[in-house]
């Protein structure tokens, strides 16, 4: 796997880039592209971690896919598929439905425009809040299981 900094440091010599130009381009400061390259903080010694802004301005300096440039550098795993088990099912299913009672129950009633949402619309929210739920108990699992446990 590469880091980001053999990547930017392979594209800026095969197209005869300097630092500044390629700062230019991504609109980073040269010296913190400098930082990216070599990996580390020359004042603390410190390892670089840019933030997911950061690689998308690389991303797009270079060339290169966001998505493809994460999997690249090791920020996403495609081949990861995470499967929930039932009990983690019946989970969401409670969770979802105490939100929604709660949501239901509270004083001040789900309203848009002063005006109380109408069903349609309730189903809607309660699809996408039971997404969300399902996608961070899934991210959480695959983030927090030993690689030990981890089926390749």
């Amino acid at each position: 796997m590469k880091t980001l900094g053999m990547i930017i440091r392979e594209y800026r010599q095969e197209h005869s880039l300097s630092l500044r130009e390629l700062a230019n381009r991504s609109q980073l400061s040269h010296s913190y592209i400098d930082k990216l390259e070599k990996g580390v903080d020359p004042r603390n010694g410190k390892p670089v971690e840019p933030t997911l802004a950061v690689i998308a301005q690389i991303a797009k300096a270079i060339n290169k896919d966001k998505a493809a440039l994460l999997e690249e550098i090791g920020y996403l795993n495609k081949s990861v598929n995470v499967s929930l088990t039932s009990k983690e099912e019946r989970d969401i299913a409670r969770d979802l439905e105490k939100t929604l009672e709660e949501l239901d129950n509270s004083e001040e009633a789900l309203m848009f425009d002063g005006e109380p949402i109408d069903e349609h619309t309730k189903e809607m929210i309660r699809i996408s809040l039971e997404n969300s739920m399902r996608m961070a108990k899934q991210l959480a699992k695959q983030k927090f299981t030993p690689n030990k446990y981890k089926k390749d």
